[in-house]
């Protein structure tokens, strides 16, 4: 009896440590509404993505723009649940964006006051469904939070719709 109870015992104690581990891995996670803070000395770069070129963030993650925010020339996502998906990419209080010559960044102040960076007016965000460097998951995406209806692309230098590969997501298929 003593032997089944310690099976027992260790078997939970090893499942709460896979569980404790799990836990900690996904809050570590840009994609759980951590800051995308730009860091290091250049805040976005550009990457080619099947032929296209994208910016990056400073970890290599594809930068997107909606289609509402670009027209509307302001933050509309900035719920909850729009920035646990879509991570807006922020500087330090003072901080300027940097990044490749010709590519022509800005900056916006968003609703909590902190600063987002912008290309092209549109601010820029990473997915929270790109796991890796070179990931373009979010491209046309398309999903609504707090009334407003969203359609996301992938910033490219030409300001065309990008990348080519197929990659996409027509809607709250997250």
């Amino acid at each position: 009896m003593t032997n089944a109870r310690g099976w027992y015992t260790g078997a939970a104690v090893a499942t709460g440590v896979g569980v404790l581990a799990l836990v900690a891995s996904c809050s570590s996670s840009a994609g759980n509404n951590q800051p995308n803070q730009a860091g290091g000395s250049t805040t976005v770069a550009v990457r080619d993505v099947s032929g296209d070129q994208v910016l990056v963030n400073s970890s290599g993650r594809t930068l997107y723009t909606s289609d509402q925010e670009k027209a509307a020339g302001k933050i509309l996502c900035s719920s909850r649940d729009c920035l646990a998906i879509w991570t807006p990419l922020t500087l330090a209080k003072g901080q300027q964006p940097t990044g490749p010559s010709g590519v022509s960044l800005s900056t916006v102040s968003r609703p909590d006051g902190s600063t987002q960076v912008e290309f092209n007016g549109g601010p820029l965000y990473t997915f929270s469904f790109d796991h890796a460097a070179g990931d373009a998951k979010g491209e046309n995406t398309k999903d609504r939070f707090a009334g407003t209806a969203f359609t996301w692309h992938s910033a490219t230098t030409s300001g065309a719709v990008a990348p080519k590969s197929g990659q996409s997501n027509p809607g709250y298929g997250y």
